[in-house]
Parts: C-alpha cells; sequence; structure tokens
C-alpha cells in the first residue's frame, strides 16, 4: 500500500472471474465481506449494480467511528471489473475498484482504492485522529478478499457439477 491516498491488494481465487465477480456485484452483500463497510442500501429502486451511476448508500466502522456514504457505480463489466465512488455534493471523493483477471485455474482479483478529494474534517480523521489508518485499511482490504474468497471457493466445491466431477 503506497499512501492513505492510494492502495491495492490482490488475492488468488480458485473460482472463475464470472463468479467472483458475481459475489462482488451482490454490494447488499458487502457487509459479509469487509470489517468497514458493514451495510449497503440500494437507492432509487436499484437492485444490482447493472449500469453506470446506479446509486447506493454504504454505512461504515472503524472502531468507534460510523459514518455512511452515498455511492455511484462507475463501471460494471461482469467478469472483469466492477468499481464505484463515494460521493459528496456531487464531488467524487474516493473510487473504489474490484478486477477480476484469469489467472490459471481461477481468478486474481484485486482491491484498490484512490482518493480524489477529502473534505477538510475528513482529512483531519484521515490523518491526524486514526492513528495506523494506512494498515487498518489495509488489513481489511485483505480480510474482505480472504472472505470473498472463501464464499467462491466454498460455493464452487459445494456445487453439483463439482461433486459430480468428483465422484468420477
Amino acid at each position: 500500500m503506497a499512501s492513505s491516498r492510494r492502495g491495492e491488494v490482490c488475492t488468488h481465487i480458485d473460482a472463475t472471474p464470472e463468479r467472483v465477480w458475481s459475489l462482488v456485484a451482490s454490494l447488499d452483500r458487502m457487509g459479509e465481506w469487509s470489517p468497514e463497510c458493514y451495510r449497503v442500501t440500494w437507492l432509487g429502486g436499484a437492485t444490482s449494480p447493472a449500469e453506470r451511476g446506479t446509486q447506493f448508500k454504504g454505512r461504515n466502522k472503524w472502531g468507534p467511528v460510523r459514518w455512511s456514504m452515498a455511492c455511484e457505480v462507475k463501471t460494471a463489466d461482469p467478469g472483469r471489473e466492477i468499481s464505484w465512488s463515494t460521493v459528496q455534493r456531487g464531488r467524487e471523493l474516493v473510487t473504489w475498484r474490484y478486477r477480476f483477471e484469469p489467472e490459471g485455474s481461477g481468478t486474481k482479483v484485486t482491491e484498490s482504492f484512490q482518493v480524489h478529494w477529502l473534505p477538510p474534517l475528513a482529512r483531519f480523521f484521515e490523518d491526524v485522529l486514526m492513528v495506523n489508518r494506512d494498515r487498518a485499511r489495509e488489513d481489511a482490504m485483505r480480510a474482505t478478499l480472504e472472505r470473498i474468497k472463501t464464499a467462491a471457493e466454498t460455493a464452487v466445491e459445494s456445487s453439483p457439477t463439482t461433486q459430480h466431477n468428483a465422484t468420477r
């Protein structure tokens, strides 16, 4: 992780890019994966990130600090990428991105973020009050990918096709 303004983590998941993408794209399940984002609610009648501009609200926590952010889907390319930006008063704050690349018999998944702009109070919290925030964010991103990995690989192991093939 380079800094509190940009970072990424990667992992290999033994499942297809389409399978892993479908788990991550179920953003209302993000509370199952992320130690920081504990709830996502779709806005405007949306039920999935079907297209650019779809909106949702993310509720987050870090220690005793709680906040919510309006978010807007930027990319929803099945099996390849999903991204969204947190938005405040029409201004993009942070873009979160998941990329899915075929790798051997599975998928290389990269979770990344890039800060575009932070309001002064948020910058103060990030830079002054949240000691070890960079390490905590990186740990949270790794935990998120590990939880997605477990869900994706468990689903693959228990699928009827995999069970049938295992008995041959």
